[in-house]
């Protein structure tokens, strides 16, 4: 926080002190359900195998169970066409849409770092990250696959768990912008993504070898 000027009486400079204090601070109850938000939008926009496309019902009522939000009617609308649809139709959409080669890849290294060397760099500091918070991703995805970053933010919390969407944001607006040019229903994941509000306290330690690129952490 910025230091404030010396003209505010000291009370008052205090009493701003601790308000801001108390905002970084979010209760059991936010942290919760930001984590449950996280952590379903990390499944719905994994491959739709047979274990995901038969726990749609499970996963709808989860969604109707969110507090009214924004981003909670943005999962609900892509719910809506998620559970209409035959599996055979939501392979063949999620394969066709998530192109690792377009700009709906879920691949984040993918817009942020343009080589291989500089991707090869990103995709190493990640699993430092992961590695550093005592935590494995299962599966074979790389590291920078969403769904993955998806699942470490809902675990870790918004500060460090939070760090690596901060740094893909840009990514993750190309992705919705693409997504919302094609007609994908999955834009409506990407829109709950990024209309959250940023979380309550940010993390300001950079990343396990985060010169790997110049662009810091937001």
């Amino acid at each position: 926080m910025s230091p404030l000027p010396a003209t505010i009486p000291a009370p008052v400079r205090t009493r701003i002190r601790a308000d801001a204090r108390r905002r970084t601070v979010p209760t059991p109850d936010a942290a919760e359900r930001r984590a449950l938000l996280l952590r379903l939008l990390s499944l719905l926009l994994r491959y739709p195998d047979h274990e995901l496309t038969d726990g749609r019902p499970r996963l709808t009522a989860a969604v109707a169970a969110l507090p009214p939000s924004r981003a909670g009617a943005e999962l609900a609308a892509f719910m809506a066409w998620f559970t209409a649809e035959e599996p055979e139709e939501l392979v063949r959409h999620h394969a066709g849409t998530f192109d690792p080669r377009r700009d709906s890849s879920l691949h984040l290294t993918h817009y942020l770092n343009g080589d291989l060397r500089r991707r090869g760099m990103a995709l190493l500091a990640l699993k430092q990250r992961y590695r550093a918070a005592g935590w494995e991703p299962e599966g074979a995805e790389p590291p920078d696959h969403l769904p993955v970053v998806l699942e470490f933010a809902a675990l870790a919390g918004p500060g460090r768990g939070e760090a690596p969407l901060r740094q893909h944001r840009r990514g993750l607006e190309l992705i919705h912008s693409t997504l919302s040019d094609i007609g994908s229903p999955y834009h409506h994941l990407l829109a709950a993504l990024c209309t959250l509000p940023p979380p309550p306290a940010e993390d300001t330690e950079p990343s396990p070898g985060a010169g790997a690129h110049p662009e810091a952490e937001r």
